[in-house]
């Protein structure tokens, strides 16, 4: 598909549901994902409710995947158990689906819907006078492919090679995150809720801005991860794979690990968040999910932001092409300011905040010994409030930004 009306860089979750998006409004799209099916990602591979909305939408079958129900929360030696909460709009349930097998069968919907996968293919951008002219597709033992597009959706990823070469850059002054998972055999993989640890701590024993966590897979395996957001002094001196190594030490019985329970070896990476890299549109592209920093600060959830963000691409991009404007993708950042920064500013604060051990032991502390505050908590971390909340997110957003503005903000570099 020389050109195609879309080119879509990176077949994961954002790629995929705007080739999905696209190709169901009628266009000609081709999706270009350098690496082949099934490829791993360093993900906890959960699926919160909003993700699952946004993959019942596209038609993805959940038969023979684990269901969760809730999420399991620690701190020390309490504990909650709560399930996804009743919501208008998304369903009380969540998955675990390996993005190994995730990205791949997500990939094929789009291609049930007409768009074409070329896996293997490596994109880079021809720009003249600073405008994406054309994309040079490249393959291992072919000659180069050269694509002229109209428009270019840019989803590969966070380091988004692509989209550096177009001006794209992270904001130095926002958090990101930075994480580790890994998989071992358990014979309670059949777990129906998420499990969070919210005091994770360093080999030394000290408190660490994030959480640790195990999803488990329902197939005799667990996804066990940790992750911890750059706000705290020393984070550049932190290493993510001992933190993981304590992380497994600390975990009790439940979950019955021995010495040979590790099937993969650890992998991790760093996740730009909160809406930190821009610009997200140019004059013939639009760039979504992880490219663009659609990282949720409270959770580390990335799938759905990518999904959503894909989803809205698309429709700008399609309405591009049907009235020939190109300032109609205009409108594409700003509904992600409209739906999305109120929520990502207060996300952003709070990560701040957290990287002051101090300040993270009182969050975790009151927090943890009120139920009715934690099921709530839940509801805000997972952005599940329903639109009449909206008054009563205020005044809770209020309360942690007047929190966070009598601290000092951490070092960040």
């Amino acid at each position: 598909m020389r050109n195609p009306d879309v080119l879509v860089v990176g077949g994961g979750p954002g790629g995929a549901a705007a080739g999905y998006w696209l190709a169901l409004r009628g266009l000609s799209v081709l999706i270009a994902e350098k690496k082949e099916y099934p490829r791993e990602k360093a993900c906890g591979d959960g699926l919160t409710p909003r993700a699952i909305k946004q993959l019942v939408d596209m038609g993805f079958d959940f038969d023979g995947h684990h269901r969760i129900v809730g999420l399991r929360a620690y701190t020390g030696e309490v504990r909650l158990e709560m399930p996804w909460p009743e919501h208008s709009v998304y369903p009380n349930w969540g998955a675990v689906v390996r993005r190994a097998d995730l990205d791949m069968q997500v990939a094929a919907l789009a291609q049930k819907q007409g768009a074409v996968v070329a896996t293997g293919a490596e994109a880079f951008p021809m720009i003249e006078a600073g405008d994406l002219t054309s994309v040079i597709l490249r393959r291992k033992g072919e000659e180069d492919e050269t694509v002229e597009p109209k428009y270019v959706v840019i989803a590969d990823g966070s380091l988004s090679r692509f989209g550096r070469k177009l001006g794209m850059t992270r904001r130095k002054d926002y958090p990101f995150g930075l994480a580790v998972r890994g998989y071992w055999e358990s014979p309670n993989s059949d777990d129906g809720y998420l499990e969070s640890q919210l005091d994770v701590r360093d080999r030394n024993g000290k408190s660490m801005p994030g959480y640790g966590w195990v999803f488990p897979l329902g197939d005799g395996e667990i996804n066990i991860g940790a992750g911890v957001v750059s706000s705290f002094k020393g984070w550049k001196g932190l290493n993510t794979s001992h933190l993981l190594d304590a992380y497994v030490e600390s975990l009790g019985d439940h979950w019955g690990l021995t010495e040979t329970s590790m099937v993969r070896a650890p992998i991790g990476g760093k996740l730009p968040m909160a809406l930190s890299v821009g610009p997200r549109f140019g004059r013939n592209w639009v760039a979504v999910g992880d490219s663009i920093g659609a990282v949720n600060p409270f959770n580390g959830e990335g799938i759905d932001y990518a999904y959503e963000t894909g989803r809205m691409a698309a429709r700008y991009i399609a309405d591009a092409i049907a009235t020939g404007n190109p300032a109609v993708l205009q409108g594409y950042t700003q509904e992600l300011d409209d739906i999305f920064a109120d929520y990502q500013r207060v996300a952003r604060r709070f990560v701040m905040v957290i990287g002051q051990p101090a300040m993270m032991k009182t969050f975790t502390y009151l927090g943890m010994r009120s139920r009715p505050l934690m099921e709530w908590a839940l509801k805000v971390m997972a952005n599940l409030l329903e639109p009449e909340e909206r008054g009563l997110s205020e005044r809770i957003y209020g309360t942690i930004e007047r929190i966070v503005k009598v601290t000092p903000d951490p070092l960040i570099k």
